[in-house]
């Protein structure tokens, strides 16, 4: 009954943006052999023009300050709103857009130099066309193997069709860029305690649908009584990222 108190608990926790500190110590995750917070600092660094797609909050894009300009996309009201406070006064021009994969792009042709997108969707003809030639396209993606094991724990399935890396790669090539750098990765993620299992599916809604601790409680008490049989709540994640010119 105490676990299940605090549960409930981790299920009403705040949380605002992209922020994970909530778990700060209760999850251990392996770290791909990237940085891409540090490639797209060092690309801003010698840009004229920078859109960065799904922005979340701006928590990752107001790092990468100072700007020449910028604009930013979120399609998430309650981000969109949390990025216009954070973003407006580095200057960034913050729009209202929920990106896809068919969805035409609000910008000009040829607009910008520099274009990043973390964990967002894009459509890359539309990529194509906004940047400058010798423009930068840089994406870092969940593959198509995240927590595919966590999602079969829950009886869930793939909420969507997740474009493997090989096909982006191979996509980004047909639509004809040139690929400067391209890297597929799989790794692990274990959660110290299964309140911090409930944080995590609650505020990523696609890993496991409709999750609340009342909908998935014998999933719950199977993860508590692994641990308590000395095993680890251990499950696999996969993201690739890619590096793209336009010639």
């Amino acid at each position: 009954m105490k676990n299940i108190k605090s549960w409930k608990k981790e299920e009403a926790a705040a949380f605002e943006g992209w922020d994970f500190s909530h778990l700060k110590n209760r999850t251990a995750e392996e770290k791909p052999p990237w940085d891409y917070a540090g490639l797209a600092r060092n690309l801003v660094k010698n840009s004229g023009a920078v859109l960065d797609m799904g922005t979340g909050g701006g928590e990752v894009f107001s790092s990468f300050a100072p700007f020449r300009k910028a604009v930013a996309t979120e399609g998430y009201r309650p981000n969109y709103l949390l990025a216009r406070k954070r973003l407006g006064p580095l200057g960034v021009k913050v729009v209202y857009f929920a990106n896809s994969t068919t969805r035409k792009l609000p910008f000009k042709n040829g607009e910008f130099d520099l274009v990043l997108n973390r964990h967002d969707a894009f459509n890359i003809t539309e990529i194509f066309r906004i940047l400058e030639d010798g423009g930068i396209f840089l994406t870092e993606q969940v593959g198509k193997n995240n927590l595919t094991d966590l999602m079969r724990f829950f009886n869930a399935r793939p909420q969507f069709n997740v474009a493997s890396f090989q096909r982006v790669r191979k996509g980004l090539k047909g639509a004809g860029f040139k690929i400067r750098f391209a890297e597929n990765w799989e790794g692990k993620i274990e959660f110290k305690d299964v309140g911090a299992v409930v944080y995590f599916l609650k505020n990523i809604p696609w890993v496991v649908k409709d999750f609340s601790v009342d909908r998935h409680m014998e999933y719950l008490l199977k993860l508590q009584k692994k641990l308590e049989n000395g095993k680890k709540l251990v499950f696999k994640e996969n993201s690739y990222l890619i590096q793209a010119e336009k010639p």
